[in-house]
């Protein structure tokens, strides 16, 4: 049995020795670095590492934006940030609680980590449920990553670290709790998922399309340089706006024109994607997702009370 453990063991450490995200910030501003992910979906060869992390480097301490997938992904990150400055982490901010953003704030438990009120809340009802369905989903890159709550419910506001005045959005179109971070002096606009660029949006908790179409005007409406979207690449101009107002408002009518039109769920799902959205990374499976996630609040719309005529 000893020799059995042995080689086991033997086989399972380079595979755990593999399980390195090589994460390279890239600065994209004064003081600004972003740790870019892909457009993929979750998998087993890239560890989640599908979501766009950043920090801030103030006079005071290092700023960090969302803390990734994983407590591998929380730990890569902190040495990351230790290999670029030797200012120590003071503040995490978190811009929602989907487990992709948050599940990293193991490596960060020992500084403020702060969130929306309902981000706080959604976290704690839904954290342990997302965290076991990343392990089925990426496997050994969540090993030892367990629900870390925030410390500090945040508001809306200008927060000041250092050299650095945060303007903090709260807003609700993603999740019903979305934070978005408007660096007032460099213009870089951390918008969460609020903006996914190039990649398909998700829609589990949002509160409905409409929200999410005022939340994008809001933001274009800030005197931001540079937007970071929670997927995607970054911009300097409206694209990212434009796009996600074109994929939300094609979204809000296809399903109002099938709740209208009796469709059933498993039609809408095959409904056509215009070619506009062709490119758009994983635009048929967020379709099939968003129709099960928000086709049935359009068919109840369409329902007639039976005693209306009473």
């Amino acid at each position: 049995m000893h020799w059995m453990l042995l080689l086991f063991m033997s086989l399972s450490l380079p595979a755990l020795a593999d399980l390195d995200y090589s994460l390279k910030p890239r600065q994209i501003a004064a003081d600004t670095w972003l740790l870019e992910g892909s457009t993929d979906n979750f998998a087993k060869g890239n560890g989640g590492n599908i979501v766009n992390t950043a920090f801030i480097v103030t006079e005071r301490g290092v700023v960090v934006i969302d803390t990734g997938p994983s407590k591998r992904y929380g730990e890569a990150m902190r040495k990351a940030i230790a290999a670029t400055t030797d200012k120590p982490v003071i503040q995490v901010l978190l811009t929602h609680h989907h487990p992709d953003h948050v599940l990293g704030n193991q490596a960060f438990s020992d500084v403020p980590i702060g969130a929306l009120a309902g981000t706080i809340e959604l976290l704690g009802q839904q954290g342990d449920a997302m965290a076991e369905n990343m392990y089925r989903l990426v496997g050994d890159w969540m090993r030892g990553t367990e629900v870390v709550l925030p410390t500090e419910t945040l508001t809306s506001g200008v927060r000041t670290f250092g050299n650095h005045d945060l303007r903090l959005l709260s807003l609700g179109g993603h999740t019903g709790a979305d934070l978005a971070i408007l660096d007032q002096k460099t213009g870089v606009l951390f918008a969460g998922d609020l903006v996914f660029y190039q990649r398909a949006l998700t829609t589990p908790n949002s509160p409905g399309l409409s929200v999410w179409l005022a939340d994008i005007a809001t933001l274009q409406g800030l005197p931001w340089t540079m937007i970071v979207p929670g997927h995607g690449p970054l911009a300097t101009d409206t694209k990212p706006f434009e796009q996600m107002r074109d994929y939300l408002g094609w979204l809000d009518q296809l399903m109002r024109d099938g709740a209208a039109n009796g469709s059933e769920m498993g039609e809408m799902i095959r409904s056509p994607i215009p070619e506009r959205f062709a490119a758009i990374s994983l635009s048929r499976y967020e379709l099939i997702r968003s129709v099960s996630h928000l086709y049935p609040r359009y068919e109840r719309t369409q329902m007639k009370r039976v005693d209306s005529n009473l």
